[in-house]
């Protein structure tokens, strides 16, 4: 994995500024200063600390949807004006991500709705002869239910991660001298705990027993700068909705062999050569899974994000993500009754992490300590099973936990806020009753007003067990 390295004052020089106004953001988003209502009266600025499951968009990337939705039209489809204005900005989406994860000239950039969808997409072009699958997938325990689930309906293995970074790899190394595998799915960074795995070496053992690799980057790439090419990654899908752009697009980039043989991910319009009423001659390249209308904006506003982060500073980058994970781990753990939560040992070396913190407190549920901190303190976090069910039950947590992550917009006085809330419930307990409504903690006689755009107060809507793709 390419990685910058971080100057040994930077983090030092941010952690010094604590007592004025903390780290600032490296970047502006949208919504960075909405004003959340306190279940005890009045408003404080929302603490955003969910960035893991859905990442704010950048202000920059707001302007530029301003500034192309005017011209919004038909693609590949159109010879008038807009459509053509449309077609090329889609069109220059591609090379543009493509640069930006360190692509091969000839890989495919194909357009999904998610990591989810890319990864399912990739599923479906796994190389058969005579209709049985030349090789295994194999995969690790602790993936994402998106790096799970779409390889369970064909022929695969699962393993179980080591406790340390050099333990794993050395039982992937042993599974792959089994033979059979033609496919290693990992993820770049656990979405759960933060870790991140070591890529390049998992690639190059891939390839030296004939299989190839694909890194669920949904979590990595919004963090840290990938190339695939120096890396020695066939595969990469990752999601706009974590990386800052909003309208639900995702990518899957990689070697066109497979996928221009594989199963046509959308069969409709634009995905074929020559359509006939009893067959089909497909397309090859991205229009081979790309059917239907495409999703112009989230692909362009997508890789929009990924220019202003390519444009970042790697070490101040790095620093600040450093800076207030750093902070905010010491001071978990500092409380009594709180346990960090990870895969690997800390005494590994190898082990590196982006910024996600995933913690429980004891004795109370982690929902009920996500509403609490919503309601009584103005921060958002996650809590559950983060749709990694086998990881959770693997760290003991069977019934859930919670996730504080953060990134180019957070502040050190989000972090803040959160230890300050949590040491308030050691000392003082809940400041507020609350009731199971729909399966989630909410406020009991929760009065507080909300836009009167939003269709649902908390509570009223079913819960939603698993939304982290």
């Amino acid at each position: 994995m390419t990685t910058a390295t971080v100057s040994p004052n930077a983090a030092d020089v941010i952690f010094d500024q604590r007592n004025a106004v903390a780290v600032q953001p490296l970047a502006a988003v949208t919504g960075a200063e909405i004003q959340a209502p306190l279940i005890h009266g009045g408003h404080i600025r929302y603490a955003n600390l969910d960035y893991g499951a859905s990442a704010p968009a950048l202000s920059v990337v707001s302007a530029y949807l301003n500034e192309i939705l005017p011209y919004y039209a038909s693609v590949h489809r159109g010879a008038g004006y807009a459509s053509q204005i449309s077609t090329s900005v889609y069109e220059n989406a591609r090379a543009i991500v493509r640069d930006f994860v360190g692509g091969r000239p000839d890989d495919s950039v194909i357009f999904t709705r998610n990591t989810t969808d890319s990864l399912n997409l990739l599923a479906g072009c796994l190389p058969a002869t005579d209709g049985r699958p030349d090789g295994d997938v194999l995969y690790l325990d602790i993936e994402h239910h998106a790096n799970l689930l779409p390889w369970q309906g064909i022929p695969h293995r699962s393993l179980v991660a080591a406790d340390t970074i050099s333990g794993t790899i050395a039982a992937v190394r042993a599974e792959l001298e089994q033979g059979g595998v033609s496919l290693v799915a990992v993820t770049g960074a656990s979405n759960v705990t933060g870790e991140i795995l070591p890529i390049r070496a998992l690639a190059s053992l891939a390839h030296e027993h004939g299989a190839r690799i694909v890194v669920d980057a949904a979590q990595l790439a919004p963090h840290r700068r990938v190339d695939i090419a120096a890396d020695g990654v066939d595969y990469l899908a990752f999601s706009g909705h974590k990386l800052y752009a909003p309208f639900g697009a995702g990518v899957l980039v990689g070697r066109a062999d497979w996928l221009d043989s594989g199963t046509p991910h959308l069969a409709g319009g634009g995905a074929v050569k020559e359509a006939r009423l009893d067959g089909v001659s497909w397309a090859t390249g991205p229009a081979r899974h790309e059917g239907g209308s495409p999703n112009v904006l989230g692909a362009a506003t997508l890789a929009r994000a990924t220019q202003v982060l390519a444009g970042l500073d790697l070490d101040r980058w790095h620093a600040h993500e450093a800076a207030i994970r750093s902070f905010l781990v010491d001071g978990l753990q500092d409380i009594e009754g709180v346990t960090v939560h990870q895969i690997f040992k800390d005494t590994d070396p190898d082990t590196d992490t982006i910024g996600v913190v995933n913690f429980s407190v004891e004795g109370y549920d982690a929902g009920l300590v996500a509403a609490y901190l919503s309601a009584e303190h103005g921060v958002g976090l996650r809590d559950g099973r983060f749709c990694a069910h086998p990881l959770l039950k693997r760290l003991g947590l069977p019934s859930g936990s919670l996730r504080a992550s953060f990134g180019v917009g957070s502040r050190l006085e989000d972090a803040q806020r959160l230890l300050t809330g949590i040491r308030e419930l050691r000392s003082k307990g809940l400041g507020w009753d609350y009731v199971v409504d729909s399966g989630r903690w909410v406020p009991a006689n929760d009065n507080r007003t909300y836009p009167h755009w939003a269709p649902n107060t908390p509570g009223t809507a079913g819960a939603a067990p698993c939304i982290d793709d």
